[in-house]
């Protein structure tokens, strides 16, 4: 798995002319990014003194925040993973009409499930953005700087991922699908761009 190669390795190949990683992988690390300071505001959040009577909440956001870092974090591969099998229906022979409406099925079978990872993706963005807000308004206020930045990059996360969702819908010819998916991908783009407003205010005001 690419996660578990040096980061190195990930921005070299995110740099060549190689097909993946690509956007949605991308998507998914910045949203596992900012899971990743979500949970980090909580370490710098547990133990203290004042706020001891928001512990319990805080041992809730810990455990969502590193459930969402894992989900994002899988999400990675499974773009990678979902575009190589997008690629081998390229490489299948269009020759015949037999073959052609083989073709045409399996690439729209795939072309789904290659939609169905950003929009996943896009999902957990949403998540992530819900849990900056909490910390930003319980967690340590001195890292309350962190959730800021962790609201951002959900909201990055997100935006990303509906740039990938629509580039597969385009092709895809089930209508139904396409509305029911695109429809859902701008109501998360609507409030984690809304959830990013309210962090960033709780994030400056706390810090003035």
């Amino acid at each position: 798995m690419i996660i578990n190669e040096p980061l190195q390795n990930f921005l070299d190949k995110l740099a060549s002319n190689a097909p993946t990683p690509g956007g949605g992988s991308v998507a998914a690390l910045t949203g596992s990014l900012g899971a990743g300071l979500v949970t980090m505001v909580t370490c710098l959040t547990t133990g203290k003194e004042k706020y001891k009577a928001v512990q319990p909440q805080i041992d809730e956001l810990l455990k969502k925040a590193e459930k969402a870092r894992s989900e994002l974090q899988a999400l990675i591969q499974k773009d990678i993973d979902v575009f190589g099998s997008l690629s081998l229906v390229y490489a299948m022979p269009k020759i015949t009409e037999a073959e052609k409406a083989a073709r045409t099925t399996k690439m729209q079978e795939v072309l789904k499930a290659a939609c169905q990872v950003p929009f996943e993706i896009g999902e957990k963005a949403l998540e992530v953005a819900k849990l900056a807000k909490t910390a930003a308004e319980i967690g340590n206020a001195a890292a309350v700087s962190d959730a800021g930045v962790a609201v951002l990059l959900a909201n990055c996360c997100a935006q990303s991922a509906a740039l990938n969702v629509k580039i597969n819908v385009n092709s895809i010819k089930d209508a139904e699908y396409n509305k029911v998916t695109w429809t859902r991908m701008q109501a998360i783009l609507a409030e984690t761009e809304a959830l990013q407003k309210t962090v960033i205010a709780i994030t400056y005001q706390k810090m003035s």
